[in-house]
């Protein structure tokens, strides 16, 4: 069934340490999938954008520039590839950095790879039952789910696939507030394991792109205790 599935799947590893991406290299073409590699971030955003991969791992600490400043670079092109970052460091700091860089997830060194197969295929499965457009407001922002774009107040700003599914579930039940669990449940699915903390950061991500004042927001509302609600 996976099988299926990543027959045509190409993955971009953007790492310089060879026995890391042997390794990596080996166990996702085992699973099925095409992989690309590149050991420097220029290399890496040249193969992203000629490549055209359906998903990046993307190291932090490279030898000519540094992941976040990788991912910024490929959102420019290509905002809705997901990215997850693969970092030896655990410090929250460094994974919101990551996080408002435009990654999607982040797994921390040493993981195992059945770990980062699971968030692949959680990532492609978000991808694949995404409706062809959905376009709505928010005050006066618009949020185009298929481009993976918020538009408004003279600025357009690209959405990653987090930040999609995450303003597609709260569209859904707007009015309605929705627990952290839910959003944990309908957005990150079983196969990965993020936080509350996760969530957290990519609401003040979203609310950075849409509100017009994100420290008083009024549109993606805090329901203490219990989760978030979108207000329109």
């Amino acid at each position: 069934m996976w099988g299926l599935m990543e027959a045509d799947k190409t993955i971009l590893v953007i790492d310089d340490e060879p026995h890391i991406v042997l390794g990596i290299t080996d166990a996702l073409e085992f699973e099925g999938f095409t992989v690309l590699t590149a050991g420097t971030g220029k290399s890496g955003i040249q193969t992203a954008r000629e490549g055209k991969p359906d998903a990046v791992l993307l190291d932090l600490m490279l030898p000519d520039m540094n992941g976040y400043q990788v991912c910024q670079e490929i959102r420019r092109f290509n905002p809705q590839v997901p990215i997850i970052m693969l970092t030896a460091r655990s410090q929250e700091a460094d994974k919101i950095r990551g996080l408002d860089a435009g990654a999607d997830d982040y797994v921390t060194k040493p993981f195992g790879v059945g770990e980062l197969v699971a968030r692949l295929r959680a990532a492609f499965r978000r991808m694949d039952v995404r409706p062809a457009a959905q376009v709505f407001e928010i005050g006066d922002m618009v949020v185009n789910l298929s481009s993976h774009t918020v538009e408004g107040r003279g600025k357009r700003e690209a959405l990653s696939v987090y930040e999609v599914e995450l303003l597609r579930f709260l569209h859904e039940r707007r009015g309605h507030a929705v627990s952290r669990d839910e959003i944990l449940d309908r957005v990150w699915g079983q196969d990965s394991n993020p936080t509350n903390r996760t969530i957290d950061n990519f609401i003040v991500k979203l609310r950075r792109k849409i509100e017009p004042r994100p420290d008083a927001p009024e549109f993606i509302v805090t329901v203490y205790g219990l989760g978030y609600k979108l207000v329109l």
